[in-house]
């Protein structure tokens, strides 16, 4: 399907070609505000991590879940580091 996200390595938003699957994506069901996580998703080498609430996917080149242990507080930290040197 088609998504718009924001990739912050180019500063702007984008539209891209994504499945998600039950094999490419972890759900986090512990989401009660926007800043939570909801759902990561590995695409082609990279990571979309999606906030809770009506929010554009963030894609981050070089990380996978495995990579962060498909951990919803590690892909927090990496958010936050992405977006850090996006401002």
């Amino acid at each position: 399907m088609e998504m718009t996200v924001c990739n912050p390595q180019k500063g702007r938003l984008e539209t891209i070609e994504v499945e998600i699957t039950q094999e490419n994506t972890s759900w986090f069901d512990n989401c009660w505000k926007g800043s939570d996580i909801h759902t990561i998703t590995d695409f082609e080498g990279c990571l979309l991590i999606k906030e809770f609430g009506n929010t554009y996917p963030i894609l981050v080149y070089d990380v996978t879940r495995a990579s962060i242990g498909y951990k919803q507080k590690t892909a927090k930290r990496v958010l936050r580091e992405v977006m850090e040197g996006y401002k």
